[in-house]
């Protein structure tokens, strides 16, 4: 029986817009390079569009489909990048017609036997399919850090959907029956200040679910500790997140 889809985001549409992390450039030229031609790319499960806007740059044409309508809404325009309301499972796209299928953060939330069927539909016979997600997230300063890490495991960890697990993990439990292509290591952080930090923690789907259940935002007695230990709001912080790839061939 297919899985049924359910939107984690839909409340927290416009702080996953404006706050989640950008993915490294590097990754999206080399991506490019493993295919043999560079006329499309499927972006599936692409939320804002913010890893199509990307492809974008290395592809002549990018579908990107998404099963929320709420993130669709408010995806990032571009001329080379066509948003589509569909599933991971049945995307409408041509037979052999995808030289490359990429996930960002989302073959979590897949019926992934499913998905696998009509990746291997839509590629060509050069194509290769990229799946990424990053991890717990950790910040400069080890007392800072201490906060944070308490609270994603304790404070709005009981609050994490199931499929939660496969990010922490790196998408290492889940199946990838393709033929692996080994990866270069890619980094991913940033500098944020406090504001953007809290911004981020806001558009998880943990944080919206203790909002409805508890009628109370997370994340601001989050920020009233920090401010003990890092106390200008505009002061930059590193911060950063494992970043785990399993790209390959069918």
């Amino acid at each position: 029986m297919p899985k049924v889809f359910v939107d984690h985001f839909k409340n927290v549409t416009q702080d996953y817009l404006n706050h989640r992390p950008t993915y490294p450039g590097e990754l999206f030229e080399w991506l490019s390079r493993q295919c043999g031609e560079q006329n499309l790319a499927w972006d599936c499960g692409t939320g804002n569009g913010q890893a199509a806007i990307s492809l974008a740059q290395y592809f002549q044409q990018v579908v990107a489909t998404d099963a929320s309508a709420a993130q669709l809404a408010a995806a990032i325009p571009h001329d080379r990048v066509s948003y589509r309301h569909a599933s991971a499972e049945c995307s409408g796209l041509e037979p052999a017609s995808v030289d490359l299928v990429s996930v960002a953060q989302a073959l979590h939330w897949f019926d992934i036997e499913h998905f696998y069927a009509e990746v291997r539909r839509v590629l060509r016979p050069d194509g290769i399919i990229a799946v990424w997600c990053y991890g717990v997230v950790e910040l400069d300063g080890d007392e800072a850090n201490s906060l944070l890490q308490h609270f994603y495991h304790h404070v709005v960890g009981p609050y994490w959907p199931a499929e939660r697990r496969h990010v922490e993990s790196g998408y290492c439990e889940l199946p990838f029956p393709f033929t692996a292509i080994e990866a270069p290591p890619f980094g991913m952080g940033v500098v944020w200040t406090r504001s953007q930090l809290m911004g981020y923690l806001r558009s998880w789907s943990a944080t919206a679910r203790y909002k409805t259940v508890h009628d109370l935002d997370p994340v601001d007695e989050l920020e009233r500790l920090l401010g003990s230990v890092w106390s200008d709001r505009t002061q930059g912080r590193v911060v950063r997140w494992p970043l785990s790839l399993r790209i390959g061939r069918v």
